[in-house]
């Protein structure tokens, strides 16, 4: 089978029947034959549905029957999309339909948003193009604000290297049907290829402008099990770094000492903000005229269980501490640099960051998730040249640290209910507690973090023998996977599920297992996580 499987989900026949059964043989495309059809199978790149309140989700998708050239194999005009949601999953009982345009400005992407959507339900949903109809996706709604669901079942997955191994841990998320997988950055990487060292064959050079963004884009979203995960769940996604160029800092690329580079780097961003928001179904902000900047931090309000308070410590970000860190290797500092503390700095800019305290402060829910991309726990790592030395990355929150400190203040002087992180980025499981001071160790636990493994890149080795320098973190692995979360007004489950490929092989394999690894609890009222 091709890597870009076109087959639609439902056949003709099965269409033809449901549809005659309910009524709703309108919405059924007139049969076409080879001579009247303008577009091949559009849908390669599947469906998705993203960013969900009690009434209303985005359901996405992009018209590409050659996905990997320029234009998408699509005209250069905008294009009639039609799509039904259902309360059923053979689309029996539609509750709204429509008709929009996918425009080839935007890459014939696709964001419908239906709204007066019941709360806390399920739907299901397909598009229809030039009589070819998109396999079926599930979303589902948030509960209402003021309701008491008794629990949110949800995923945390980011870093997914195409290049570096398979996406095979997306199959057992997606079997496990979430209400909502948090996407917490690397969604792709810009990487050029590697030749040989490559597990899977990436096609084009590193991007740099949206033709090669969009290319980079359509290559991971073709993937089979990448599609069957954005199909079965709504999604909440935020960027970090590769989506644009490895360890940018707001608008300095990394490194910056290139003035050609650094000039010609705010054009390259605004291509790649573009490219991720026609792949990602998200709202677009209000007011946006075009892409040198594109707001993705959010808020999800889960009746009154939890807020979800989804973050971008990319965008707004001061340049990194100390030169890059300089003089001790890629990104890393120590105790010398005392740029790293100043107060002038920031990993959230501003403006985020009033919104989070704010928002925080305010907050009547039971639980407060902050969801965002960095290891948010100090990690002491002894330097591998030096292991005399006790080394920090420059590029996460150790090289943030008065943004850290405003945040955990925050956290025990407003009394903050039940604040748990959740991050990606390192490529490695992590549990940690989250002190008021980590220069304190009488200080007491304010708040708990949990830090999902990557899909499939590779792992850095960061929690090896880090607990050593680290007595707050509770656990860490090197192995690939994502976490599993069931939360309740009570307590809250977090499964580590982490893939287990053949022995003596390093990367994610089509056929490696998916295990749970480890179990944490977090009780009300109670922070720090526990064994389960």
């Amino acid at each position: 089978m091709s890597t870009f499987d076109s087959r639609p989900v439902l056949t003709r026949r099965a269409l033809l029947g449901s549809a005659a059964a309910t009524g709703l043989a309108a919405l059924v495309p007139a049969p076409v034959t080879a001579r009247t059809r303008t577009l091949g199978y559009p849908f390669t790149l599947g469906v998705a549905s993203g960013d969900p309140t009690s009434d209303a989700v985005v359901l996405w998708t992009r018209l590409a029957p050659r996905p990997l050239d320029r234009d998408g194999g699509m005209p250069a005009r905008p294009v009639e999309v039609y799509w039904e949601i259902a309360t059923d999953p053979h689309l029996r009982t539609v509750v709204q339909r429509g008709v929009c345009a996918a425009r080839p400005e935007l890459g014939h992407s696709v964001h419908v948003e239906p709204r007066g959507l019941g709360a806390h339900r399920e739907y299901w949903y397909r598009f229809r193009v030039d009589g070819h109809l998109s396999e079926i996706g599930r979303t589902r709604t948030l509960p209402a604000p003021g309701s008491s669901p008794s629990a949110l079942r949800f995923a945390v997955a980011c870093c997914q290297n195409y290049q570096t191994g398979y996406y095979t841990a997306y199959r057992s998320l997606a079997a496990e049907r979430p209400d909502l997988v948090l996407f917490l950055g690397d969604y792709i990487y810009e990487y050029p290829p590697r030749g040989d060292r490559d597990v899977r064959p990436l096609l084009g050079g590193e991007p740099v402008d949206l033709a090669g963004y969009r290319a980079r884009y359509a290559q991971y979203r073709a993937d089979p099990d990448l599609r069957a995960a954005h199909a079965a769940a709504p999604f909440g996604t935020v960027w970090d770094d590769h989506e644009v160029k490895n360890d940018y800092a707001g608008p300095v690329p990394q490194p910056s000492s290139d003035p050609d580079v650094v000039a010609a780097f705010g054009a390259r961003r605004a291509a790649a903000y573009q490219a991720f928001y026609e792949h990602v179904p998200m709202r677009r902000p209000a007011g946006a005229t075009d892409f040198s900047t594109l707001r993705v931090y959010q808020r999800l309000r889960v009746g009154e269980l939890a807020t979800i308070n989804l973050l971008d410590t990319r965008q707004y970000r001061s340049d990194q501490p100390c030169d890059d860190g300089t003089g001790h290797g890629n990104l890393k500092i120590d105790d010398t640099c005392a740029e790293r503390d100043d107060p002038a700095r920031t990993i959230l800019g501003a403006q985020q960051r009033a919104w989070l305290l704010d928002g925080l402060a305010r907050s009547d829910t039971r639980w407060n998730l902050i969801a965002q991309q960095m290891l948010f726990a100090e990690l002491r790592m002894a330097e591998e040249q030096n292991p005399g030395r006790l080394v920090m990355e420059a590029d996460g929150w150790d090289g943030y640290t008065a943004d850290r400190r405003l945040i955990l203040d925050h956290l025990r002087s407003r009394s903050v209910s039940n604040p748990v992180v959740f991050s990606g980025d390192i490529h490695d499981h992590a549990v940690a507690d989250l002190p008021a001071d980590f220069a304190d160790p009488t200080a007491r636990v304010v708040a708990t973090e949990f830090v999902a493994g990557a899909i499939s890149s590779p792992s850095f080795g960061t929690t090896t023998g880090a607990a050593d320098h680290n007595p707050h973190l509770r656990f860490g692995s090197e192995r690939n996977g994502y976490l599993s979360v069931r939360l309740t007004p009570e307590r809250m489950e977090t499964e580590v599920r982490s893939m287990y490929p053949p022995e003596g092989v390093r990367y994610v394999t089509p056929d490696a297992e998916c295990r749970t690894e480890a179990r944490f609890v977090v009780l009300d009222g109670r922070p720090g996580a526990q064994p389960g």
